[in-house]
């Protein structure tokens, strides 16, 4: 059977998972035994990694990760497949047709599918891309404990929020952790990181979304919203470390 192989397998079998996406693809998954991942070598470094939706990650260093918005850019498309697998459907039911026997109708699932399946690789692999380079090139990486559920309760955030697939991301930084010898430090949800100065630790209070750059009343250093706050979860995180 011909197939594309991701990558070389290594250790030794010990199962394969036949898997048939509904885009009408077999995957198969093989599970092998290896010996323990190589911790990779001591960097000294520590960040800080405020997560957000216009930047996908803003880093106590002052970089900022651009959010790909995979859904965003595939929406119109999707949607365009979708109304005609639409109409496809409400025309068997007209004609009152079995599904699995209308041809048309299941081209245009598998085609609605193939391109939601596209987004998902798309997401998936920037995903994995980032959270590798990330712990190869930090020993400690300080992060908040988002309320993911609670947030997605703001409808006009939700989909965004959807899209940036933040719990995914804080997993695989976990499990890479684990394999490569790193530290995940998990700030507490209530931190308040974008209220603090990270130069004096004066707290100004809470600011609307829309503000995105201030001047604090106790020092007077100016602070990017997004930047200021990496930068406090780097100090409380490196700070719970020492505890």
């Amino acid at each position: 059977v011909k197939f594309a192989k991701s990558r070389n397998i290594e250790g030794r079998i010990m199962r394969a998972t036949i898997k048939y996406n509904a885009s009408g693809t077999f995957y198969v998954s093989v599970q092998c035994e290896v010996p323990d991942f190589k911790p990779f070598p001591k960097t000294n470094e520590a960040v800080g990694i405020d997560l957000g939706i216009t930047d996908f990650a803003i880093l106590s260093d002052g970089r900022k990760v651009d959010n790909q918005r995979f859904t965003a850019k595939m929406e119109q498309k999707l949607k365009r497949e979708q109304r005609k697998l639409s109409r496809r459907y409400e025309q068997a039911k007209k004609e009152g047709r079995d599904l699995r026997e209308c041809m048309n109708y299941q081209k245009q699932r598998r085609k609605v599918a193939r391109l939601r399946e596209r987004v998902a690789f798309q997401r998936e692999d920037f995903l994995n891309k980032l959270s590798t380079v990330l712990i190869r090139h930090y020993d400690v990486i300080c992060l908040e404990d988002l309320n993911t559920k609670g947030m997605l309760k703001n409808h006009k955030l939700a989909k965004a929020i959807r899209d940036v697939s933040w719990s995914s991301f804080v997993q695989k930084l976990m499990y890479k952790a684990k394999w490569f010898g790193r530290k995940i430090v998990e700030i507490d949800r209530f931190f308040p990181s974008s209220q603090l100065c990270h130069a004096c630790g004066h707290r100004d209070g809470k600011k609307p979304l829309d503000i995105r750059e201030w001047t604090c009343s106790a020092c007077g250093t100016t602070l990017d919203r997004d930047i200021n706050a990496s930068k406090n979860i780097l100090i409380e995180g490196l700070r719970l470390l020492k505890q």
